[in-house]
């Protein structure tokens, strides 16, 4: 009898829900819509209707003093007309393109060493908080530290010059292309580990060692078993980087000495001349630029498919 109570209870514990349903006269699909419906409100109003407010702005007219609602393509017309915008728009696809395959390489290595080297949890989750320290500081501050490392008289060109390596400073380790990259591979590295680790962590470990019992080398393993089964983490790492590159604008101007630019550079150059139809129009290109590189690497990979 006991086992029979148990039975009618949780039975109608499961039921009752339904039937507060029911007695509201509400369905299934109602009820999804209205539990969906506050995250809806809030994707509308802090990630849709900014976007719509900016294309719209982008179509504005500006003067020097003043801006006025139109809808015209005049701004659209300067930007792709102008031959900077197109050296602009390389050089930001040039950063972009250059990080992301250095922090591939640092990420999955790194990721790697921790999901098959470390062998206990402890050390695992230790290490992995180390490579979390640099984010206890803001971003300028990791950007500045390179300054007087990189610098004429730094710590790099002095230790080069006492080991004989080099007879006087290197001018490009500072001001350069060569900082700014370096400065976005130390910022967003740790962007692509967290995934790809996160994806690794999630491979039968019966698999790799159904691999080396057949005969794999560890090359072979790591090529047709690691590597096809990080896929979705090492996209998800890469649109991360892609993006925080592509939309970054203050490494730009710190570490090149304001003698590089990219598109973040001219969004906020406009910004600052309050020319905001022009700026709009600047992310708008921009924007369709980043979706189209993440409409190309998600074509490499069903992520939702593979999660």
């Amino acid at each position: 009898m006991s086992d029979l109570t148990q039975t009618m209870a949780l039975e109608a514990q499961t039921s009752a829900p339904g039937k507060a349903r029911k007695s509201l006269g509400l369905s299934d699909t109602v009820t999804g819509w209205l539990l969906s419906l506050p995250l809806t409100l809030v994707l509308f109003f802090f990630l849709v209707l900014p976007i719509v407010m900016i294309v719209i702005v982008s179509f504005w007219g500006a003067t020097e003093f003043s801006i006025y609602p139109a809808f015209q393509f005049d701004n659209y017309e300067f930007l792709l007309t102008s031959p900077v915008t197109y050296s602009v728009f390389l050089n930001t696809i040039k950063y972009a393109v250059i990080t992301w395959a250095i922090t591939l390489v640092l990420g999955f290595t790194i990721a790697y060493f921790l999901a098959f080297h470390v062998r206990t949890l402890t050390w695992q989750i230790v290490l992995f908080l180390l490579c979390t320290i640099p984010f206890w500081t803001s971003n300028i501050i990791r950007m500045i530290s390179w300054i007087p490392f990189l610098g004429r008289n730094g710590i790099a060109n002095s230790a080069l010059i006492s080991m004989g390596v080099i007879d006087e400073p290197l001018e490009w380790l500072l001001f350069s292309d060569f900082s700014v990259i370096l400065a976005f591979v130390h910022l967003y590295t740790l962007f692509m580990v967290v995934p790809i680790f996160n994806t690794m962590m999630r491979i039968d470990k019966s698999l790799i060692e159904a691999a080396y019992d057949n005969g794999a080398t560890g090359f072979q393993t790591l090529t047709n078993v690691i590597i096809p089964l990080t896929k979705p983490g090492i996209m998800i790492g890469s649109i991360f980087v892609v993006t925080l590159v592509m939309g970054d604008f203050i490494t730009v101007r710190f570490m090149s000495g304001s003698q590089k630019a990219n598109v973040g550079r001219l969004i906020s150059n406009d910004i600052a001349l309050l020319q905001y139809p022009s700026a709009a129009a600047t992310a708008v290109i921009l924007l369709i630029t980043v979706l189209i590189v993440i409409g190309i690497l998600l074509r490499f990979v069903d992520i939702r498919k593979e999660l």
